[in-house]
């Protein structure tokens, strides 16, 4: 198993350079320059070129991308912003536990709702309980995220005037942008657990646990469940992922100082250290859950665990 960690991680490593090649290869191809940027349009051209020749604006593409990854793999150093002059890794812990906050809320109470919900209908096929819940579901998920932020800061903020419209003052801040995630995604949850499950109570060892008297809770939640569990933790995992690079729009609604909002500011202003830091963040945190979910399934499925000897 520390063979195949090793190896995920090196292929973790190939990825985050290609991350930040591919993302050096846009920025070059766009207009503008970190020294305009940085002194803006007014300032004399000598300041800018001399500017730019500091930051080494000038070098040529392959040298100036050799650079910056030495940095990181030596020094861990990813620069300094172009707009605030503040270092990197400086910005991205100021903004990463607010989205942090969101994203994990978000997926523990999509899980738990979602989840549960689906293994009932799944019990409960082609009920009316069943169709009634899988049609709300198709709706629910066919709501843009957007507009029901719109909806929910109108009615709970403006009208009520129950919680904040916006900004992050106290744990009130979260309560809508949590909801409205929540709401959008446990719909393709349930409909998900339940394709699943269904899937999964049709096999021959489930058939085998109800002749051999085994109680229905037991064949469902004993062996149906923890066998569709793997598809599930799979989606968990890289819904969260997700999240945390994804909430840009949510973010500029709400104005969460989060990732999201980070990387739109960082994109907008050209600001190619920021842009880089918060794309090989977000990728090396993609990589991260995905190789914990595959570490997962070593403690869901026996098979797994008999393949790497634990």
């Amino acid at each position: 198993m520390i063979k195949y960690i090793l190896s995920r991680l090196a292929y973790t490593v190939l990825i985050l350079i290609g991350v930040t090649f591919i993302i050096f290869s846009i920025t070059e191809m766009t207009p503008g320059d970190p020294g305009t940027l940085i002194l803006g349009p007014g300032a004399k051209q000598e300041q800018i070129h001399l500017l730019n020749e500091q930051l080494g604006y000038y070098k040529p593409f392959i040298v100036r991308f050799f650079n910056y990854v030495s940095g990181i793999i030596l020094h861990f150093d990813f620069g300094k912003s172009y707009k605030s002059n503040d270092p990197v890794l400086f910005a991205i812990g100021q903004r990463v536990m607010v989205t942090f906050r969101v994203a994990f809320s978000t997926i523990v109470l999509d899980t738990i709702f979602g989840v549960s919900i689906g293994v009932f209908c799944a019990i409960k096929q082609n009920t009316v309980i069943d169709n009634i819940i899988s049609s709300i579901s198709v709706i629910m998920t066919c709501v843009p995220a957007f507009w029901l932020a719109l909806i929910f800061s109108l009615i709970f903020s403006l009208k009520l005037q129950w919680l904040p419209v916006y900004g992050i003052t106290s744990w009130k801040g979260y309560v809508l942008p949590i909801a409205t995630l929540v709401f959008v995604f446990v719909g393709g949850t349930i409909k998900f657990t339940r394709s699943i499950m269904l899937d999964t109570i049709r096999q021959d060892y489930v058939r085998t646990a109800r002749a051999v008297g085994l109680k229905e809770r037991t064949v469902i939640y004993g062996h149906a469940l923890k066998n569709a569990m793997l598809p599930i933790v799979t989606n968990i995992g890289f819904g969260f992922a997700g999240l945390m690079g994804g909430m840009v729009i949510l973010e500029m609604i709400f104005s969460l100082p989060g990732m999201g909002n980070l990387m739109y500011n960082a994109i907008m202003s050209k600001d190619l250290p920021m842009l880089c830091g918060v794309a090989i963040f977000l990728a090396a945190l993609f990589c991260t859950v995905q190789l914990l979910v595959d570490l997962s399934y070593i403690f869901l499925d026996p098979r797994v665990r008999a393949k790497f000897n634990v």
